[in-house]
């Protein structure tokens, strides 16, 4: 009987301390404010619209926590109900760790005035509510923080799929821009396209490891998955073999093959194909660098079919040799073809073995690759082969 008398004006008590409290919630709002508006420098340059958001915020806890202290133990999922009263904007207008302050700064606040309010009597229980209920409120705000942060991720990979989609396409209409640039993508020229394989494990992860290091260098950066390969279109790249060599380590193991270079994103779509040919055909030459430009598998793209390659080996040797002066032309067969040797050559022609000599570096010197390199005469020998069929 005499507990149960006590326990009456406990509770009592209790109510009467939670009526002082919301009394005052209005005045404890307002300060609030004021204090955010007086320690945070970032509070006070928020646009209005955004100041009044944190108001709600700031309103709801103030509720929170006499609530709590009125239930005397309140539901760890009550203070999600906290930051439900704001926009899911205001998680981009303001960081978690902004977050944090505004409630490190609230929370200060309340611990002197709340127990003023309340009386001496009921301060201590006050003071360790509101340190219970602020410890939920940041754990809430984690929460609130990772679902935004989950949400805007899986909202930017479907953007990205979409964007890479028309890019790869050669459709990259003004919506496909405005949803790069929702992406971050600002650049319109410089443009390097990479194919190679998927990173190994965790695809997400390494993915965003290849965002960020793009981002250090000042590289703007959309990917997608292309059957097995993946692709990486980097903007702001003014040289491909340095953004190739930065960026190769985000690639798993393999060849990583380098596209043409774009100069706008109209380009990009041809670019991509040449590069994603030369990665399928990148098996035929092992001891290919890595990374290797898509020109530099030529050979092997036009042995699997790659007309464009055929016709690109064609017109850069055959047709220029041609143009420059017939006689290189019969020369570099009758080398590569009949007699593999200065000598042999030029017997076979006639002439002297200077003149051979002289041939086979004005040769290298209209087409870049030199007969007597076995590489180069892989490449020149099936570019007469191709020429004659």
């Amino acid at each position: 009987m005499t507990s149960q008398a006590s326990a009456r004006p406990a509770s009592a008590s209790r109510a009467a301390t939670s009526g002082r409290l919301e009394r005052a919630s209005g005045r404890l709002a307002t300060a609030v404010t004021e204090r955010l508006d007086e320690r945070l420098e970032w509070f006070r340059s928020l646009p209005a619209r955004e100041r009044s958001w944190v108001g709600l915020i700031s309103q709801a806890g103030i509720a929170g926590v006499i609530a709590w202290y009125r239930d005397g133990a309140g539901r760890p999922a009550d203070a999600i109900d906290v930051f439900s009263s704001a926009p899911r904007e205001l998680a981009r207008a303001i960081s978690l760790e902004q977050t944090v302050e505004m409630v490190r700064c609230t929370v200060d606040l309340l611990e002197e005035l709340l127990p003023e309010i309340a009386g001496e009597s009921a301060s201590a229980d006050v003071r360790e509510a509101v340190l219970t209920y602020s410890r939920e409120i940041a754990f809430a705000a984690a929460e609130v923080y990772a679902r935004a942060a989950e949400a805007r991720g899986a909202w930017d990979a479907r953007l990205e799929a979409l964007v890479m989609e028309s890019l790869l396409r050669g459709e990259p209409d003004a919506a496909a821009l405005a949803r790069a640039t929702a992406l971050g993508w600002s650049a319109r020229d410089g443009i390097t396209v990479l194919v190679g394989p998927p990173p190994d494990g965790d695809a997400g992860a390494a993915l965003q490891v290849m965002r960020l290091a793009a981002a250090h260098h000042g590289l703007d950066l959309l990917t997608a998955l292309h059957g097995e390969a993946l692709v990486a279109v980097v903007g702001h790249s003014p040289d491909d073999d340095r953004t190739a060599r930065l960026l190769s380590p985000h690639f798993g193991a393999g060849p990583l093959v380098v596209g043409p270079h774009a100069t706008a994103v109209v380009d990009v779509a041809s670019a991509s194909a040449e590069a994603l040919a030369a990665y399928d055909a990148a098996a035929g030459w092992p001891g290919a660098p890595r990374p290797v430009h898509a020109d530099d598998l030529l050979p092997e793209r036009a042995l699997g079919g790659d007309q464009v390659a055929a016709r690109r080996l064609v017109d850069d040797i055959v047709s220029r040799l041609r143009d420059t002066d017939p006689e290189l032309l019969r020369t570099l067969a009758a080398f590569l073809e009949t007699a593999p040797t200065l000598e042999a050559t030029a017997r076979e022609l006639f002439v002297h073995t200077n003149t051979v000599r002289h041939r086979l570096r004005r040769i290298e010197g209209v087409t870049g690759r030199s007969p007597t390199d076995p590489r180069d005469a892989l490449t020149l020998r099936l570019a007469l082969v191709l020429s004659r069929l």
